[in-house]
């Protein structure tokens, strides 16, 4: 199905904004800002995992009202 094929973000960078982030140079931050960074990061994947949990279910609930029936 076209919905689990990946889709580009942006024309500026297949990896999207989490492949950038990966490669950022993280000397010029503090410990704080560090604190900080990792607290945002945490939350955008709860943000994330939630999203995937109710994509999922709603793939299972219209997986098993479209499935073909056994016929005995």
């Amino acid at each position: 199905m076209e919905d689990d094929l990946p889709r580009k973000r942006g024309p500026e960078d297949d990896l999207g904004y989490a492949g950038r982030l990966a490669g950022e140079v993280l000397d010029t931050y503090s410990q704080d800002e560090l604190i900080e960074r990792i607290r945002l990061l945490e939350a955008e994947i709860e943000r994330v995992k939630s999203h995937h949990g109710r994509a999922a279910a709603q793939r299972k609930l219209a997986d098993s009202l479209f499935k073909p029936r056994d016929s005995d």
